[in-house]
């Protein structure tokens, strides 16, 4: 299957670069989130990677045969209307898996947000998982991972480190990208 994702994305213009290695858990944070592109070309360089990523995708979408299909790919269904200490939920699944990369789009939304969800950093810290920073940028059309991160406790500090990195790359919708701290 790594052949025909690669071979998919080529024929899109895409190189996919600088695989996730040496960590068998591990939280992604993608960016930036702009389009609904981002989920196909990103599924297809975990393909390539041999990676199985779960993704946290709102339960509305899991209806059949849709639902089948989702969670097939990795999905797992989210009701964000409900405080439902998912937290909890996640690091069980770093738990009771012995591989493991659950990836995050912390904008939340593929519109600009300087607010980011910050469940994936709790999460992290709670599962005592590294964060691998993803990033797609569609100017170049290519796409990877940054560096391992391990959060260091201080939220606020953290995030903004990210929201650098990732600031770099320019989404599908550029204006609907990551900005860094000081430039929000």
């Amino acid at each position: 299957m790594s052949k025909v994702a690669i071979w998919i994305l080529k024929r899109m213009g895409w190189t996919i670069k600088d695989n996730p290695e040496g960590v068998d858990k591990a939280i992604i944070v993608m960016g930036p989130h702009t389009s609904n592109w981002d989920f196909i070309i990103g599924k297809l360089a975990f393909m390539h990677y041999g990676v199985k990523g779960r993704y946290l995708i709102k339960k509305e979408l899991f209806f059949w045969p849709m639902g089948w299909f989702l969670k097939k790919l990795g999905g797992i269904p989210v009701d964000r209307k409900k405080n439902n200490n998912f937290t909890d939920q996640a690091v069980e699944y770093f738990e009771n898996n012995e591989s493991m990369y659950m990836v995050f789009t912390p904008e939340g939304t593929r519109s600009y947000s300087p607010n980011w969800k910050k469940g994936f950093y709790y999460i992290a810290l709670k599962a005592k998982v590294p964060i691998y920073i993803g990033y797609m940028d569609y100017p170049t059309k290519t796409g990877g991972f940054l560096e391992l991160f391990e959060p260091t406790g201080d939220i606020d500090k953290d995030i903004a480190f990210i929201k650098k990195e990732l600031s770099q790359f320019r989404g599908k919708f550029p204006e609907n990208g990551i900005r860094a701290v000081e430039d929000e």
